[in-house]
């Protein structure tokens, strides 16, 4: 294995394992901060020794034992009271076996689940509700303060400063690391919905990268999700969300064309969208609207993907009702984001020229300055005008935004079919 193949393999496995690594190193040590560095470290060994040896059988369980040699040598060093010092000590040291047995064990304790606690501890309320959501995004999902920055369209150092001081106050305040009692439990939901979501968001729609979607993160968060819906089963916005990630997975396999390329939603073949998934989401959306009053954000969103769900062909899909939702959508949670999708439903609904009009409002937004979907939007609705020097600039712009290799590919080819679609010079001059 070249140490390029490595590097990506070790990437690869630290996605996949970091989020459970972590939960289970504060579980010991009740120290998210200090767990988290102990992760870390045990990534850098991996870095050192996994070029030469090869990624291990089971690398999680590498990590987890590796993590856990340095807590005990942290341990040594910082000398803490010699009776903590042995039974933690002790529980560190268990052999290899154990440690692989509990992390499979505890992937499957619900109430127990240290992954679960990770997401409650981040989100505790002596946090803002900002460093409530890096921290867990980090934590859980492993993903870069870039990342963080891209997905809640802010700057990397305001994530990195929310990042360091969250871990400082969680452990200054000595916030215990569990699941909270069912009298908190309400208190500390909004956050941990919507750190779950954006969770769903980045595996759905990755960030960066050579592929467009990265299914394991989106597959935990939906598996958190419905953890949380049986935690607070009368909750609606909780089956909301599990609702709005059910439908939006069951779209996945025809998401993609056969070279990994973006497929786009009215062009996607529906005979392999997940049914199960899709009914699994109705029944969720059904249970989100069972108390009386006005649906939630999440159950809006998810009220939206159920009418794409619903049309057989792209063309049955009600974008009038799509509209109306997005309205509503935007009455209780407004942002350029929910905006500019709901200029896309209004194109669909009342013509690209009317979608164009709000899209051309929603250019000095600051937040969305960065955002490649703006003008890739923007190109999509101006082709479809005839404007297609213009189309091809705008895409162009999107693909320069991106860092998504699949995504890039794609915007440069729209841009490049919009360049033959262009009149000759002599005509533009007439």
């Amino acid at each position: 294995m070249t140490t390029a193949d490595a590097h990506r393999a070790i990437d690869a496995v630290w996605r996949i394992e970091s989020a459970r690594l972590i939960a289970g190193l504060a579980r010991m040590l009740r120290d998210v901060g200090l767990a988290e560095e102990l992760a870390q470290d045990a990534l850098v060994i991996a870095l050192e020794k996994w070029p030469e040896s090869g990624v291990p059988d089971n690398p999680g369980a590498w990590l987890m034992a590796t993590a856990k040699h340095r807590a005990i040598d942290r341990l040594r060093r910082i000398k803490l009271q010699q009776r903590k010092h042995e039974e933690l000590g002790h529980e560190l040291e268990r052999d290899w076996e154990d440690a692989t047995a509990e992390l499979e064990a505890n992937m499957d304790d619900d109430i127990g689940d240290d992954l679960l606690r990770l997401v409650f501890t981040a989100c505790h309320p002596v946090l803002s509700m900002e460093a409530r959501v890096a921290l867990t995004l980090r934590m859980l999902g492993g993903l870069t303060t870039d990342e963080i920055a891209r997905a809640y369209l802010v700057t990397e150092s305001t994530v990195a400063q929310r990042i360091v001081r969250a871990k400082r106050t969680l452990a200054e305040a000595q916030v215990p690391f569990e699941v909270p009692r069912a009298e908190e439990l309400g208190e500390r939901l909004s956050s941990v919905l919507s750190v779950i979501y954006l969770i769903y968001n980045e595996g759905y729609s990755a960030t960066a990268g050579d592929d467009l979607m990265r299914p394991a993160l989106c597959e935990e968060a939906l598996r958190l999700g419905r953890i949380v819906a049986e935690l607070a089963p009368e909750e609606p916005e909780v089956h909301g969300l599990v609702a709005l990630m059910e439908i939006q997975t069951s779209r996945s396999r025809a998401r993609t064309g056969p070279d990994g390329a973006p497929v786009l939603l009215l062009e996607q073949d529906r005979s392999r969208w997940d049914r199960l998934l899709i009914q699994r989401g109705f029944a969720a959306l059904a249970r989100a609207r069972k108390p009386r009053g006005a649906l939630g954000p999440y159950a809006l969103q998810a009220a939206i993907a159920a009418c794409h769900a619903q049309a057989a062909t792209a063309e049955q899909t009600d974008w009038k009702t799509i509209v109306a939702l997005y309205d509503a959508l935007s009455q209780l949670t407004p942002s350029p984001v929910v905006e500019l999708n709901r200029a896309v439903a209004v194109s669909m609904a009342f013509g690209p020229a009317a979608g164009l009009e709000l899209v051309d409002a929603l250019v000095p937004e600051p937040a969305l300055a960065h955002y490649h979907l703006l003008p890739s939007v923007r190109g999509d609705l101006l082709a479809k005008l005839g404007r297609h020097e213009e189309a091809h600039a705008e895409f162009m712009r999107a693909a320069g935004l991106t860092r998504n290799t699949r995504e890039h590919a794609f915007l440069l080819e729209r841009a490049r079919v919009s360049a033959l679609d262009m009149p000759p010079a002599s005509e533009t001059k007439q």
